[in-house]
C-alpha cells in the first residue's frame, strides 16, 4: 500500500477558472450592513436548507462565492456547490478560525476580536454542500484562554450540533498542549492538555526562515513561557514546530481569520492566523530578547529598565507555578511601567515595527500548512489546498490581537493564496504591505514558496470592478489605526490615500 505521507494529494496544484489564476485573485463581497444579525429580507438561496440566506454573514458569503465565480454554471440552482472547487466529497477538512482569547482586553466586545460564529456557521453550511468526509473546527488560543467560555460566548456548540443533526461529521478541537486557567503567571498550569500523539513534529532545519537568526537563538522569546524550553526547539540548523495532526491529515484547510491590527506583526489575517495550528508556544519564537540597539527586537533602542524587566520575567518563566513566580512576574510588570513613567514607550514583547522574528515563524507555519507531510517533512509540491475567507464584517484596529477596538467594515474577502489576501488586506486597511515584513517577505524567493509571482500580479475582484494591486485603497477612505509600535511606520503615503475611489 502506498505511504499516504509521501503520495501527492490530488486536490492540490494550480487552480484556474475561465483562464483566471485563482492564486493571484482576491475577492471582496460587501454585506448589506456591518454586523452579524439576521436579515429583514432573507436572500433567496436555493442551494441552502430552507432556500434562503437568513443572516448578514451567510448572505455575504454567498455573494463572495458568486463574485469569485465558483461553480458558476450551477449558480442560482439547488445544485450550486461553490466550495466543491476546493473540497472533494469524502475528504478531510479543517476549519481554522481566530479564537485567540475569550475576552477583549479593550472592553470593546468580541465582534472585533475573534472570527464570528455566524461566519463560521456560514462556512460550515457551504462546506456541507461539498459533502466532506469530516470537518474539524480547531485552534490553539493563548494559554490563558478559557476554551469552554469561548465556546459559550460564541455559541459554537449549538451551531455544530445543528450541522451534526443534518448528518455532517464535525467536531471542535482545542489544539493546545498547555493551559493556564488563571491567565496569570503563578497560577496553576495544565501540561499535556492534549496528548503528543495528536501532533506531528516538524524540524525545518536550514529551510526555516529563522535560520538566518540562528546565531542569536538563545535570545528567542515568547511571553509567559520558559525560554530554556524554546532553546530546545530552535537553534542552528534546528527549528521545530509541533503541528496539530488534523492539519497534516487534512485535504483542505478553510482558513477563517478575523481582520485586525497586531502589535507584533502589524496585521493579523490570512497569514498570521496559521500560528494556531501549532500546539505549544515554546515552539514559536515571537521576538528576541534585548532592544534594537543591542541585537534584540523586543523593543526599540535600549533601556536598562526594560532590559531588567525582561531578565526578571525570564526568571519568573523558569520558576514553577506559585507565589514566587507571581511575585517575579509582578516585579517585571512594575519595571516596565516605570520605564513608561520615565519617558520610554510602552512597546515590549516585540510589539513594534522592528520585530524581525515573528514574520519568520508565521511564514514557516504557512509553508508547513501547505507542504507538510505526516512524516514531518515538506513535500516538493503542495499537499493540501489552503483557502482563506477573512471576516471583515466588523474588523479590529489599535492594540490587537487581544485589545482591539471595532471597525464596522462590512465585507468578507476570499483567496486561494494567503499571501495575496494579506497584501490586499493591508492596502484596504490603509497600510503599505511593502513596509510590513510578514506580508512583504511572503513574496520572497525561498524554498517551498507561498507565492511564485510578484504582488503586481494580484487582482482584487468585487461586484463593482476588477482592480490591480496599486489601485486598492481603503473603502470610503477609512484607514485603520495601527498599534502604537507601528504608527508612522506602516501607513500608505498620504497622497496615495487621497486617490481612493
Amino acid at each position: 500500500m502506498p505511504d499516504p505521507s509521501q503520495s501527492p494529494n490530488p486536490s492540490s496544484g494550480s487552480l484556474s477558472r475561465n483562464g483566471d489564476d485563482l492564486e493571484r485573485l482576491v475577492v471582496l463581497a460587501c454585506a448589506v450592513r456591518p454586523d452579524y444579525g439576521r436579515l429583514t429580507n432573507p436572500v433567496p438561496a436555493p442551494e441552502l436548507p430552507g432556500g434562503k440566506a437568513y443572516t448578514v454573514a451567510l448572505a455575504a458569503m454567498r455573494e463572495l462565492f458568486h463574485v469569485w465565480g465558483l461553480d458558476a454554471k450551477h449558480f442560482g440552482s439547488a445544485e450550486w456547490n461553490p466550495l466543491g472547487t476546493f473540497v472533494r466529497a469524502g475528504s478531510r477538512v479543517v476549519l481554522k478560525p481566530n479564537w485567540v482569547l475569550h475576552w477583549n482586553k479593550s472592553g470593546a466586545g468580541m465582534d472585533c476580536m475573534v472570527t464570528h460564529a455566524e461566519v463560521i456557521e456560514a462556512g460550515l453550511e457551504y462546506l456541507a454542500l461539498a459533502q466532506p468526509g469530516s470537518v474539524v473546527v480547531g485552534d490553539s488560543p493563548v494559554q490563558g484562554c478559557n476554551f469552554g467560555e469561548l465556546r459559550r460566548i460564541c455559541g459554537i456548540d449549538a451551531i455544530v450540533e445543528r450541522l451534526r443533526n443534518r448528518g455532517m461529521d464535525v467536531d471542535i478541537r482545542d489544539f493546545r498542549r498547555t493551559v493556564l486557567p488563571s491567565g496569570k503567571l503563578g497560577g496553576p498550569r495544565i501540561e499535556g492538555n492534549r496528548a503528543l500523539e495528536h501532533f506531528v513534529l516538524f524540524d525545518l532545519k536550514q529551510k526555516s526562515l529563522l535560520e538566518p537568526l540562528a546565531s542569536q537563538a538563545e535570545k528567542f522569546r515568547v511571553t509567559m513561557y520558559n525560554p530554556d524550553l524554546m532553546h530546545r526547539t530552535h537553534g542552528p540548523a534546528h527549528h521545530e514546530y509541533m503541528i496539530a495532526r488534523e492539519i497534516i491529515e487534512a485535504d483542505t484547510i478553510l482558513n477563517l481569520p478575523k481582520l485586525k491590527t497586531h502589535k507584533k506583526a502589524c496585521v493579523t489575517g490570512a497569514l498570521k492566523n496559521m500560528v494556531g495550528i501549532n500546539g505549544h508556544k515554546e515552539y514559536l519564537p515571537h521576538h528576541r530578547k534585548g532592544g534594537g540597539a543591542n541585537g534584540g527586537d523586543c523593543y526599540e533602542g535600549t533601556s536598562w529598565l526594560k532590559s531588567g524587566a525582561e531578565t526578571i520575567l525570564d526568571t519568573a518563566n523558569r520558576l514553577d507555578p506559585g507565589r514566587r513566580q507571581a511575585l517575579f512576574s509582578k516585579l517585571a510588570y512594575v519595571m516596565s511601567r516605570l520605564a513608561v513613567a520615565l519617558g520610554y514607550d510602552r512597546n515590549m514583547e516585540g510589539s513594534w515595527y522592528g520585530n524581525d522574528t515573528i514574520w519568520r515563524t508565521c511564514l514557516d507555519l504557512q509553508r508547513i500548512a501547505k507542504y507538510g507531510r505526516l512524516d514531518g517533512t515538506l513535500a516538493d509540491e503542495p499537499r493540501r489546498q489552503v483557502v482563506s475567507i477573512t471576516d471583515g464584517l466588523i474588523a479590529g484596529e489599535g492594540e490587537g490581537p487581544m485589545q482591539p477596538t471595532p471597525v464596522p467594515l462590512g465585507y468578507l474577502t476570499g483567496s486561494a493564496n494567503p499571501a495575496a489576501a494579506e497584501w490586499v488586506h493591508a492596502r484596504l486597511m490603509g497600510f503599505d504591505p511593502k513596509k510590513i515584513p510578514l506580508i512583504r517577505e511572503a513574496f520572497s524567493n525561498f524554498s517551498h514558496a507561498l507565492a511564485d509571482y510578484p504582488p503586481s500580479e494580484i487582482r482584487l475582484r468585487s461586484d463593482e470592478a476588477d482592480l490591480s494591486e496599486e489601485e486598492i485603497f481603503p473603502i470610503g477612505g477609512r484607514a485603520f489605526m495601527p498599534a502604537m509600535g507601528w504608527k508612522e511606520h506602516c501607513e500608505l503615503d498620504g497622497a496615495e490615500i487621497q486617490g481612493v475611489r
